[in-house]
């Protein structure tokens, strides 16, 4: 009986380890909406997803106007901007959830998803950063996150098919193009 249970667990295991490899996998965990509701990345599937860890007291904060244009821009035609807050870089997002919600929708109308705050970077790291900083995305630049306003582009598969660094502003014509490609003439939800 021991022998089986320990084949059993090591199935498991070995899927668990192959879902990392596996296109889209990195849509198929749970966060915190900042609310404190949780839900499944999967709801993302099929749409092509920009994640972006914000933080409300950077030089980049502007970018939350930019990235709510985005949303409203090409929401209808499945883009989802996915705001991730962390507080890991200059301490820049020292806030509760409720504060950091308060602050995005009194100073941008901020209408895509807000999640909890989280780490992107270290042991701490949610599951998500750890994928979107691994070796494992199929991009040149891989690695840790650098600062805050970092975006990471998912095509409609779940695959990251860019990153950009923070400089990157969202409205810059290498973004846009790169969304406009990733979305298609695809009129998907």
């Amino acid at each position: 009986m021991n022998d089986i249970v320990w084949i059993a667990v090591f199935m498991m295991l070995a899927v668990a380890v192959h879902a990392a490899d596996v296109p889209g996998a990195v849509l198929s965990g749970k966060v915190n909406l900042i609310d404190g509701k949780a839900m499944s990345l999967g709801t993302y599937t099929g749409k092509v997803v920009l994640v972006v860890n914000v933080a409300s007291r950077c030089g980049y904060t502007k970018q939350y106007k930019q990235l709510q244009e985005l949303h409203v821009k090409y929401g209808e035609r499945g883009l989802a901007v996915l705001g991730f807050p962390c507080n890991q870089f200059g301490k820049q997002e020292p806030g509760s959830d409720t504060e950091i919600k308060t602050f995005c929708d009194r100073k941008f109308s901020v209408s895509f998803p807000m999640f909890s705050k989280i780490d992107v970077n270290g042991e701490n790291a949610s599951p998500l950063y750890q994928y979107l900083t691994s070796d494992k995305i199929p991009v040149n630049d891989q690695g840790p996150v650098k600062w805050n306003f970092e975006k990471f582009l998912l095509n409609r598969e779940g695959v990251v098919i860019a990153r950009y660094r923070s400089g990157v502003s969202p409205d810059a014509v290498e973004l846009l193009g790169a969304i406009e490609a990733a979305l298609g003439d695809n009129d998907k939800d």
